[in-house]
């Protein structure tokens, strides 16, 4: 039996972390190579459920991390849904992922759904995982994710950034305030009284996105620090808006995203 942490995740419908397949505005076809769109975003009880159907295909699931059972593997279960079987996690992304501190942080993971083999895995990905302790996980079905990432509000994000700088995120929002084509903030969650988190977007982005949008953004924090941006990142800016960007968000957290693409979370 595993012991779950008694954690509650309120968020409405939050833990399957649903990615449509329809493209933003007219470059649609081009965001969705960029973003890596999975094929299916799935709650873990629909993994539970629905296995075989899921077998082979990739997923994104959104979900609050229950219980570490070795380096590279964890389980993950949607806590409301009581009852519902743990699903296990395995690190196959090749990056070392430590679980968050605060049990109430989710997590996002994408991979493919496999019946778990300990011999096959080991055999496919190296990683030397110990058939004892997975005893009870046998041919029980699992993802094997190529990405793993924390996947806190924008409002916990902006209330406590030391938690997350120089981390890989995935964030889920509303877009609020678009200051341009590569720059917009995603609504902080009144519940956690943070401010709005800045996303911006270096480059030229493809796709575009709009006022009210509910987006999923993946990338890094950083603070604001516009000297180390613009050194980074080719930001296409004008002064004005550079100055500001700068008056308002200097020294606060700025995500710099790889990926924004729809998301379909419920309301």
């Amino acid at each position: 039996m595993i012991n779950f942490l008694q954690t509650k995740w309120s968020s409405k419908g939050a833990i399957a972390l649903a990615i449509s397949a329809m493209l933003l505005g007219a470059c649609t076809n081009d965001l969705d190579q960029q973003a890596g769109v999975p094929e299916t975003n799935v709650t873990t009880e629909e993994v539970a459920d629905n296995t075989n159907q899921l077998i082979g295909k990739t997923v994104t699931v959104r979900s609050i991390p229950v219980n570490k059972l070795g380096p590279s593997t964890f389980i993950i279960a949607d806590k409301q849904f009581f009852g519902t079987n743990p699903i296990l996690v395995v690190n196959a992304s090749g990056k070392t992922f430590t679980l968050p501190t605060d049990p109430n942080t989710p997590i996002q993971a994408t991979g493919p759904v496999r019946k778990l083999v300990i011999a096959d895995i080991n055999r496919d990905y190296n990683l030397g995982l110990d058939p004892n302790l997975y005893k009870d996980y046998e041919t029980q079905p699992a993802i094997i994710a190529q990405s793993i990432a924390l996947a806190p509000k924008p409002g916990e994000i902006t209330t406590n950034p030391q938690l997350y700088y120089g981390k890989n995120l995935a964030v889920t929002g509303e877009v609020e305030n678009i200051r341009n084509t590569s720059s917009f903030t995603l609504d902080e969650d009144k519940l956690f009284g943070g401010q709005d988190l800045l996303v911006i977007r270096a480059g030229t982005p493809k796709g575009i996105v709009n006022k009210g949008e509910k987006v999923a953004v993946t990338g890094v924090l950083r603070p604001f620090v516009i000297a180390d941006l613009k050194r980074d990142y080719d930001l296409k800016w004008d002064l004005t808006l550079e100055k500001q960007l700068e008056v308002e968000y200097k020294n606060k957290p700025v995500l710099v995203a790889t990926e924004v693409y729809p998301s379909a979370i419920p309301q």
